[in-house]
C-alpha cells in the first residue's frame, strides 16, 4: 500500500514526529513537507497521514489550505490524522477537532495527539515573548508523546489494502 505522510511544520516538532512515525510504519512512506512542497499529486497514494501543529490556537496554515482545497478527494481516501500541540486532555482534543474538518475526522482510520514542543532556538523574539507570557515557560521544552506515535503507527500498520 503506497503511503504518504503529508505534514506542515513551523519550528520542526511535526517534522520530528513525522519522521519518528515513518520509522515505525511497516509501509515505507513518502514524507511530504507542505512548507517546501505546496502541491502534491496524492492520487497515487492509497493511504494519507496528515499532520500539523497548533500555533496561537490554530492549525498550521499550509495544512489547512491543503485540506480545504482537497477535502472532497481526501474523504474518499484512507486517511490518518495527527496533531502536535502542547495542550493535554480535553483541550488537546478540542484543538484536534478544530484543526480537522468533521467530514475528515469521521473517515479517519487513526487519530493521534503527539504532544508538542516549544523550541526557543527556532522562535523569533515576538514568539518567545508570547510563549513566556502565556505558557509561563522560560526555555525550550519538549512534551512529544512517543507512546502515542507508536500507538498511532500500530493502528496504521493494521490497515489492510
Amino acid at each position: 500500500m503506497k503511503t504518504a505522510i503529508i505534514y506542515a511544520t513551523k519550528h520542526g516538532c511535526t517534522e520530528k514526529c513525522s519522521y519518528t512515525l515513518a520509522n515505525e510504519l511497516t509501509k515505507d512512506p513518502l514524507l511530504v513537507n507542505l512548507e517546501t512542497m505546496k502541491d502534491i499529486d496524492f492520487t497515487q497514494f492509497d493511504l494519507l497521514l496528515l499532520g500539523g501543529s497548533i500555533h496561537a490556537g490554530m492549525i498550521n496554515k499550509n495544512l489547512k489550505k491543503f485540506i480545504d482545497k482537497n477535502l472532497n478527494q481526501l474523504i474518499k481516501k484512507k486517511v490518518g490524522l495527527f496533531l502536535c500541540c502542547m495542550e493535554e486532555g480535553e483541550k488537546a482534543q478540542e484543538q484536534f477537532n478544530n484543526a480537522f474538518p468533521e467530514e475528515l475526522r469521521n473517515v479517519a482510520k487513526a487519530k493521534g495527539l503527539f504532544g508538542g514542543a516549544f523550541d526557543f532556538e527556532k522562535m523569533n523574539f515576538f514568539e518567545k515573548a508570547i510563549i513566556k507570557k502565556i505558557a509561563n515557560i522560560e526555555e525550550s521544552v519538549s512534551k512529544i508523546d512517543y507512546k502515542s506515535i507508536s500507538s498511532f503507527a500500530s493502528e496504521i500498520n493494521q490497515i489492510k489494502e
